[in-house]
């Protein structure tokens, strides 16, 4: 049974076609790995935030062994508690960030931790640049961030973040007033001081002219 030509070559542009696709997966894979976080409450001056942190694995040889996260301004280390880790893992404070590292995780397995922020900034957009290290000694850096619009190769996890809320951004109403009475109180007083030894010298004077008339 002879194959139409026209067949054999829809035949050769299918396989072909599944192969160059094929190769597309395979070279994709590995940029679409990437670090993430997210936050059970991502509303700017939120206190006692969850974050989550997910990382995912890229190497065909090795596990991830340690995860290093660098703080945006306006959150501090000693603002920063492991709230879950795989097991094994600990937290260490840096002084720009914390590292969560412990025994190598299971080659393709991403790694994932969870911390808990005593109080989130003031701020619209929150980056933390991940540095991830495999058991192997690879390092992944995910510290970028978009310029001009165009997506970086190894993006920096960014957690978009709400406008905070009235009762959030006047929470620490109390305090400032209560530092402003103060304020105003010392100043108040700094001022009456040298009008009331005024008014006593001239009160003293009048009554020294007194005396002086009446005598």
């Amino acid at each position: 049974m002879s194959i139409h030509p026209a067949a054999r070559a829809t035949g050769r542009l299918g396989v072909a076609g599944a192969a160059a696709l094929t190769a597309a997966s395979t070279l994709a894979d590995p940029a679409s790995a990437h670090a993430e976080v997210e936050a059970d409450i991502p509303r700017a001056l939120a206190r006692n935030v969850t974050l989550t942190f997910v990382s995912e694995a890229e190497s065909d040889s090795a596990g991830f062994q340690r995860v290093r996260v660098v703080l945006p301004d306006g959150i501090a280390p000693g603002d920063v508690t492991l709230a879950d880790a795989p097991r094994g893992w600990k937290l260490k404070a840096r002084s720009d960030g914390y590292t969560v590292a412990g025994p190598a995780l299971k080659t393709g397995t991403d790694a994932e931790h969870k911390v808990r922020i005593r109080r989130l900034p003031d701020a619209r957009q929150l980056m933390f640049k991940t540095v991830e290290t495999y058991a192997d000694g690879e390092m992944s850096r995910w510290i970028e961030l978009p310029t001009g619009g165009a997506e970086p190769e190894q993006p920096a996890p960014v957690l978009e973040v709400q406008g905070a809320t009235e009762a959030a951004a006047t929470s620490a109403g109390p305090d400032r007033k209560k530092a402003t009475g103060r304020s105003g109180g010392v100043s108040a007083g700094l001022v009456a001081v040298p009008l009331l030894l005024a008014a006593g010298a001239w009160w003293l004077i009048r009554r020294r002219r007194a005396s002086s008339g009446s005598g």
